[in-house]
């Protein structure tokens, strides 16, 4: 399969290597349903793994490949917590999807309840439920803690890997090391695959769990076997000629049949098949591609989608073709391409909305580009990406006393979108509310995961305020924070030795 060569996706590999298409190797312990061990899931609790997810997110969201596209990630959210409600076990993490740049056909999970999907795997999907099928797999990963048996199995190769990751961790909530670079710099790629790769039973629990999720979701399940045969064709060709995995392939076979069994002759009448599927997956293919040959192939399959395809799928090339000319700065191009997405109006939606206001307010036609957003918001007022242009545009026009009162009701709304407490930090503080701003941006940093940043936003709030309940009511704030720390710091020590 291959690898990216960016940090998160390399610390992404160092870290897990869940891989939705490949068998684990030869050396891989079994991990199964039974309950495990002292030295398995029991070691790496469920507070200790959210730890570990947490510091592995506030490096990843600063890589490149890291795709924070708004309107992409609520879709994928959404189609993760749709899943997630009908995972068959209890659920001990919050499951978050994101996307990840990266052409390859490949899904993994992190520690914490993350679920990382390759804008390959999403651009491969023909269908909605095959895009849902894997995420539900990678769910079934998590319901069944396959990650951190996974890494706390009893082996010499584990307990290395879990000290040097330990401490590097506890550089990075010390404020004084760089995480990916400190796991990076640890071992080689090969010997964690072969620590983490899962066993036949695992993998086959996780597509079993999965297939009851999208099933319940009101999935087609087909799309899972669907999925999988583009999956197990995608890693023949990530593979190269020279692995046997490639051309002999028995696991995944197996794994085919049993969900083919399961499928059986089940009729779904009026399958869950969201339009905005075709939307997302139109902008990634444009994302992915970023420039030169590989954006001139994308933009040749956008063209001639929207000519042979009908109906959504023509709206959403037409989209694809106003989002690829909207990134090149051909706004004329964009505008063209967009009237041709709406299809007469007929495919309003808030994906292309959203494209309109960024695309006036590109143009410096600001008025324009809040009268939009205005009326978008009414129309929309559940889509993140309408809500984050909409206070873009209100700060470029210095409404920032409006921006402050729609972000405030926006972050009550999604209290667990960073965007919000990050913008409404720089309208404070051109207000002249340097206090608010800094309490604002500690939220934001105690979202991604960055604890002791957030603690210096709150020591320099308290540093500026004279008022003695103020003062209070931040060395409180300050104490929970480093207590919280200090608690991360002794469950790290754990496995650094």
């Amino acid at each position: 399969m291959a690898i990216s060569v960016s940090k998160f996706l390399r610390l992404t590999l160092l870290m897990l290597s869940l891989t939705t298409a490949l068998p684990p190797s030869a050396g891989a312990q079994p991990v199964g349903i039974p309950t495990m061990g002292s030295a398995s899931g029991a070691e790496l609790s469920p507070s200790l793994e959210r730890t570990l997810g947490n510091a592995i997110m506030e490096q990843g969201r600063r890589d490149p490949t890291y795709i924070a596209d708004p309107s992409i990630l609520q879709y994928l959210g959404d189609v993760g917590r749709r899943l997630a409600q009908y995972a068959p076990d209890t659920l001990q993490q919050e499951i978050n999807v994101f996307a990840v740049r990266d052409p390859s056909v490949n899904a993994f999970a992190l520690p914490g309840g993350y679920i990382g999907i390759h804008s390959g795997l999403i651009v491969t999907a023909q269908t909605e439920a095959e895009l849902a099928s894997v995420i539900a797999h990678e769910i079934g990963h998590v319901s069944q803690r396959h990650v951190a048996r996974g890494m706390t199995q009893s082996s010499q190769t584990g307990h290395i890997m879990m000290a040097a990751l330990a401490g590097a961790l506890l550089a990075a909530l010390s404020g004084s090391g760089d995480l990916a670079m400190g796991v990076a710099a640890f071992g080689q790629a090969a010997a964690v695959d072969r620590q983490l790769g899962f066993s036949r039973q695992a993998e086959q629990e996780a597509d079993r769990a999965g297939f009851q999720m999208l099933q319940k979701a009101g999935y087609d399940p087909a799309g899972m076997a669907a999925m999988f045969k583009r999956l197990m064709e995608g890693s023949r060709l990530n593979q190269g000629p020279g692995n046997v995995y490639a051309s002999t392939h028995p696991l995944s076979v197996q794994r085919m049949g049993d969900i083919e069994n399961r499928i059986g002759s089940t009729v779904v009448s009026n399958p869950r098949q969201d339009p905005e599927f075709w939307y997302v997956r139109a902008a990634l293919r444009v994302i992915q591609a970023r420039g030169g040959m590989a954006l001139q192939t994308a933009v040749q399959t956008l063209t001639s989608d929207a000519s042979a395809k009908e109906g959504v799928e023509q709206s959403a090339a037409w989209y694809g073709l106003a989002y690829a000319a909207w990134q090149r700065k051909d706004y004329p191009a964009a505008h063209e391409a967009l009237e041709q997405a709406r299809g007469e109006g007929v495919y309003d939606n808030a994906t292309l909305d959203s494209l309109a206001i960024n695309l006036a307010h590109a143009e410096s036609r600001l008025d324009e580009a809040a009268s939009l957003a205005s009326e978008a918001w009414k129309a929309w007022p559940n889509h993140q990406g309408i809500a984050l242009a909409y206070v873009q545009v209100l700060q470029q026009q210095g409404n920032d006393q409006q921006a402050i009162e729609f972000l405030r009701e926006r972050s009550a709304q999604w209290p667990q979108v960073p965007r919000f407490q990050q913008l409404l930090a720089q309208s404070l503080e051109r207000l002249g509310q340097p206090i608010a701003s800094r309490k604002a941006m500690a939220d934001y940093y105690v979202m991604v995961g960055a604890l002791p940043t957030a603690v210096e936003q709150l020591q320099q709030a308290r540093n500026r305020s004279s008022d003695f309940y103020e003062q209070s009511q931040l060395d409180v704030q300050i104490r929970t924070l480093r207590e919280r720390l200090e608690s991360e710091r002794l469950l790290l020590e754990r496995f650094r030795s």
